[in-house]
């Protein structure tokens, strides 16, 4: 009876785990680069309140959580649930540690503990030293999935790295010059729903990346105008600074990086438009991390083309690599990446298909 009792309450608590998550990716793309925690309060099995973070500088999940109970007084003999380990320093935030402790939550359950260094395991001593109950390691690898951008950004010091391109059934990523329009604009390859997805990528993502090929002849926006959202900051390699002011990218309606291999600033820089120095004899995605990590962009999307791709494969520098198949065929052009490491999943979309694969170490 007592080992029945026991797989009850396991599932219990990953039912009220699994919740947690649920609401946390509410906050993809808002709460960056603070991570999209969710939490919820039970009280007899019932959940009382729940919250996830809000925009980066608003309240973290548990203050929404505790705010949303209509009846403060059953705090006191319920429980919390959060996918990552409360705070116990003050940011742009008090510490929900010490709010937790306020109202005499008695028990708190954690996912996973929090590799900031300003948390990581503080925020269970405080509660522990207070008399709460805590116990963590919920669903922890779930959890470790639902946090990957944020656990990416501290534990391996860079950006979560998302690659994607479009292909055609027989494996090209663009057509051969003599079938591209003169003016530059995109070749589609996706069906529009499938566009409409990458624009709701986009919204969840803190950078985008494209190389000089792509720029000069696609002229893309890399804006979420078929979505709800933030535009992420545009990213482009332009070694020899070839870029025309007319295109896109430079018009400065979005923060854009333009990384070149010039020994002088160009004199174009704007507030939105800014110049960085690359050094291209040396390992090109790192140098991107580095600057990206330091600029507290936790995620970027790599839409290519495919030497820019190709950089970051070579490097064995990628998390995620979301690849669309469309319909049609080119006979020739530039062939697609090839990938086949990581675990795989497809699905169809209209007459595309989706293929995602997550890398070994995700």
């Amino acid at each position: 009876m007592g080992s029945l009792c026991y797989i009850y309450a396991v599932n219990i608590d990953q039912k009220y785990m699994s919740r947690c998550m649920e609401l946390g990716q509410n906050a993809l793309g808002m709460a960056a680069p603070n991570p999209m925690v969710g939490a919820v309060v039970v009280y007899k099995n019932t959940i009382i309140g729940e919250g996830y973070t809000s925009p980066f500088g608003g309240p973290h999940a548990e203050v929404n959580a505790i705010a949303s109970v209509q009846d403060k007084s059953l705090l006191k003999q319920a429980t919390l649930y959060v996918s990552l380990e409360p705070c116990s320093h003050f940011g742009k935030t008090p510490p929900c540690a010490d709010l937790i402790v306020k109202h005499n939550i008695p028990e708190v359950v954690i996912g996973i503990l929090d590799p900031n260094p300003k948390v990581a395991g503080l925020g269970l001593k405080k509660l522990e030293a207070h008399g709460c109950k805590v116990r963590y390691g919920i669903l922890e690898k779930k959890c470790r999935f639902h946090h990957r951008r944020f656990l990416t950004n501290f534990e391996k010091k860079r950006p979560y790295i998302i690659l994607k391109w479009a292909q055609t059934q027989d494996g090209f990523i663009a057509p051969a010059p003599v079938k591209r329009p003169k003016k530059p604009e995109p070749y589609w390859i996706t069906t529009t729903q499938s566009r409409q997805l990458v624009h709701k990528w986009r919204s969840e993502e803190a950078a985008i990346l494209v190389g000089t090929k792509t720029a000069l002849e696609d002229n893309p926006r890399l804006d979420v105008r078929d979505w709800y959202g933030k535009s992420p900051v545009r990213l482009v390699l332009d070694k020899h600074i070839k870029l025309p002011a007319t295109h896109h990218l430079l018009d400065g309606t979005t923060k854009t990086y333009v990384f070149h291999g010039n020994e002088k600033k160009p004199q174009s820089q704007s507030e939105n438009v800014i110049f960085v120095p690359l050094d291209f004899t040396k390992n090109i995605p790192l140098q991107l991390c580095s600057f990206l990590y330091e600029k507290q962009l936790g995620s970027v999307i790599v839409e290519g083309g495919r030497a820019t791709l190709q950089h970051f494969l070579d490097a064995d520098l990628w998390d995620e690599a979301r690849i669309f198949t469309g319909a049609s065929t080119f006979g020739e052009g530039i062939p697609a990446p090839t990938i086949n490491k990581g675990k795989s999943s497809q699905q169809p979309m209209m007459t595309d298909t989706l293929n995602i694969r997550y890398h070994e170490t995700i």
